[in-house]
């Protein structure tokens, strides 16, 4: 029974840690380390490494600058495009010491399982993140910001003491992250193509083309075979 107790607790750690490094990457390790050095939990000891006291500081201060970026519409998506680079290689790491000593094999799986959880949740938090921005308030925006640091307590107070309870929860969030990924991915291209179509970087949607060429076509300017011709240019003939 204790054996089992302690899988379920590593597995939980190890996503947990993953999970909550793509929300926020120097909330989790500051968490982590601070769980840690005061005695409350006992990480592996290939995680140890986060309680020393300059890990500590460096993640918290890195956390106080992430506070104020994130509360800045349009800054925070600027923060979370760098952090592409940064959170999702780290979460690997983080999930792949959270196993602690094991197999070379077993700790590259759970550098693999990690970086892909880690980036599934940063993409979700980033992309959830450019379509609040599309509002004109800022409220949204901080509401957002908190409510990630405090799943990120939150989650992370789940894993280290409620494994079981983590493990459902997070069961439940990746299966909602396949039905919502791809709606949030539809909804950054819409915004991106609108701001590309703005600032003229992005030519107008096949269909508005199609329109005016029809009315060209329609008043006299263009021919029928040269609509033809123009449609096959554009590749929507």
């Amino acid at each position: 029974m204790e054996e089992y107790q302690a899988v379920i607790q590593t597995i939980a750690l190890t996503m947990g840690v993953a999970w909550a490094s793509g929300l926020n990457l120097y909330a989790a390790v500051a968490v982590l380390g601070l769980t840690g050095s005061l005695g409350y939990v006992d990480l592996p000891a290939q995680l140890e490494v986060v309680q020393d006291p300059l890990v500590i500081l460096a993640a918290g201060f890195m956390y106080c600058v992430e506070f104020m970026a994130d509360k800045i519409p349009g800054v925070d998506t600027g923060w979370d495009a760098l952090h592409t680079l940064i959170r999702v290689p780290a979460g690997a790491l983080l999930a792949a010491s959270a196993l602690g000593d094991v197999s070379p094999a077993l700790a590259v799986t759970g550098g693999i399982l990690g970086g892909g959880v880690a980036a599934a949740t940063h993409a979700t938090k980033a992309g959830s993140r450019a379509l609040i921005n599309t509002s004109p308030e800022p409220f949204s925006n901080w509401g957002a910001s908190i409510l990630e640091d405090l799943a990120v307590l939150g989650g992370l107070w789940a894993a280290l003491t409620h494994p079981v309870i983590f493990l459902t929860a997070f069961a439940i969030f990746m299966l909602l992250l396949c039905w919502l990924l791809p709606r949030i991915w539809r909804g950054v291209r819409r915004v991106f193509r609108t701001v590309g179509r703005w600032l003229g970087f992005v030519d107008p949607a096949p269909g508005n083309l199609q329109a005016e060429l029809q009315k060209l076509g329609d008043a006299g300017v263009l021919t029928a075979a040269e609509i033809q011709t123009a449609r096959r240019r554009l590749g929507t003939a």
